[in-house]
């Protein structure tokens, strides 16, 4: 068989053992394995292949940058720090028509520029949000649709962990990547809260009304300032220090898991037993991330002895298919990954098979990548698997909310991140910077 071929089927091998329920990462460095294997007629060649690809892919300093903002996250959680937005922007627009649900997504924005993992936000604010949107007249889908949609902000606002995995596999900058994230994450924010307000406003119904907010949570100014202060530094902190040139990205994960450890110990929210969890968490999170990106460079190498993207570039060259006809393939096939595979992955089996063929429409790798997470955020809330939607399920208090009441009250915000990639894709300006 040619490369090609091997490659093809490796592919659809792969596909199945997914939908089989074989871990991602095993698929991938399995299927790698056994294609190059039979491509060399060497197993031997094969062992040494993969082995030289997971060492070259961990020994890079880059990727220090995975567990530091991985376990700046979980001190953030600890400090309870996502209570505190809420609380202060419950505040400020309880007296809209669906000011709850503006809050929750306000929140949910400032919360992801200080974690960068929506799964985290997804669990806090099924907690913080949900209950008191259900205790104020709002119906338990739209709650928890509320929480699904602005929970995967987390992806989008810097310092987001698939802005960087994105940006170690297309070799681009983690810096430019956070910088381009910024405009596109305030948009998608900004629909979010046009739609809650038009949800309320048209389909009370569906979103349930709220007869009137009591001022028992009222907060005063210096209060809030209070509140918000510890988050605000933490911003500064790591994103001012990318921006200012002061860090590079894994020197500001570094400085931002400190900031954050010493929030958590003034706030005395951690202990000693509270502080070996954050850190064994830490660690079980990033060996899984870690070993997804392993074995996706295994994947990688596998594509390039078979020769699929140079195949599958010449391929789409033959076609005469234009730009705007290969970028509808990418994101058709992104929202289809997303009903089996979890974001990361989307990411690391796509972007390595997708960038040849970009590079023949120099295509601005940055603005690509927006786009990436876009169509990769639209997967969270999508079934079968939407992980943000299980996620929700598993942090709920009241049982009795199902998972579809979940998936349904999520597909309103889902066709809003829809119209925020139509306005990525129309309007790149808005990634570049």
């Amino acid at each position: 068989m040619t490369g090609i071929e091997i490659g093809i089927i490796s592919l659809v091998v792969m596909v199945v053992l997914i939908y089989l329920g074989m871990h991602v990462a095993i698929s991938l460095a399995a299927v790698s394995f056994v294609a190059i294997w039979v491509f060399k007629g060497n197993a031997t060649i094969a062992i040494s292949l993969l082995t030289i690809a997971a060492k070259d892919t961990v020994a890079s300093y880059s990727f220090g940058v995975v567990p530091l903002f991985v376990l700046m996250g979980l001190f953030v959680t600890k400090a309870n720090l996502g209570r505190d937005i809420y609380a202060v922007a419950n505040a400020a627009f309880r007296r809209l028509d669906g000011g709850l649900g503006v809050a929750t997504v306000a929140a949910n924005a400032i919360f992801a520029a200080i974690t960068g993992i929506s799964i985290a936000s997804a669990a806090i604010f099924t907690r913080i949000a949900v209950p008191e949107m259900v205790r104020y007249g709002h119906t338990p889908r739209f709650a928890v649709g509320v929480v699904a949609g602005s929970s995967v902000l987390g992806m989008l606002i810097p310092p987001s962990v698939l802005l960087i995995i994105y940006a170690l596999i297309a070799e681009v900058s983690i810096a430019h990547m956070f910088t381009a994230g910024i405009l596109p994450g305030i948009v998608l924010a900004f629909l979010f809260c046009m739609l809650i307000l038009m949800m309320c406003r048209f389909a009370p119904g569906f979103t349930g009304r709220v007869e009137r907010l009591v001022d028992e949570e009222r907060l005063g100014l210096f209060n809030g300032v209070k509140l918000l202060a510890p988050s605000v530094l933490l911003i500064a902190v790591v994103l001012g220090g990318i921006y200012g040139g002061v860090f590079t990205p894994t020197e500001a994960g570094a400085a931002g898991a400190f900031c954050a450890m010493v929030i958590a110990l003034a706030k005395r929210s951690l202990d000693l037993r509270g502080f070996w969890n954050i850190l064994t968490d830490a660690g079980q999170t990033t060996a899984s991330i870690l070993f997804l990106i392993i074995a996706a460079s295994m994947y990688s190498r596998m594509l390039g002895v078979s020769g699929i993207p140079s195949q599958l570039s010449s391929f789409v060259g033959s076609l005469d298919a234009g730009f705007a006809f290969i970028l509808l393939i990418y994101i058709l096939l992104m929202i289809f990954l997303g009903t089996i595979l979890d974001s990361t992955s989307i990411i690391l089996v796509l972007v390595p098979l997708f960038l040849p063929i970009f590079a023949d429409y120099d295509v601005n790798l940055i603005w690509l990548g927006i786009i990436t997470v876009l169509g990769v955020e639209i997967g969270l809330l999508t079934p079968p698997l939407g992980i943000a939607c299980f996620v929700i399920k598993g942090s709920l208090e009241d049982k009795s909310i199902s998972l579809a009441d979940i998936f349904i009250g999520a597909f309103p915000f889902a066709l809003a991140m829809v119209l925020g990639l139509l306005i990525v894709i129309f309007f790149p300006w808005l990634t570049l910077h």
